[in-house]
């Protein structure tokens, strides 16, 4: 996957953060769009990406999103 596929998913990713805001969870929000919604690969993408880069470049409520995806990777 190119640097420029990955730049994307993070572009959508802070943007579906931004715009759940008034959620009453906006982490799950996210997460649960995420998951519902991001092929396969998608999520594997930017998994990978997290984990290389730290959430360099997330917004708050994006980076803890992914993060709960990702313990709910690690636990199932």
């Amino acid at each position: 996957m190119s640097g420029d596929s990955t730049a994307n998913l993070v572009r959508m990713v802070n943007q579906i953060a931004r715009n759940v805001t008034h959620e009453a969870d906006p982490v799950a929000t996210v997460a649960d769009h995420v998951a519902a919604f991001w092929s396969r690969r998608m999520r594997a993408q930017i998994a990978a990406w997290l984990d290389q880069h730290g959430g360099e470049g997330l917004d708050p409520v994006a980076l803890a999103a992914l993060q709960r995806l990702q313990q709910g990777a690690d636990a199932g």
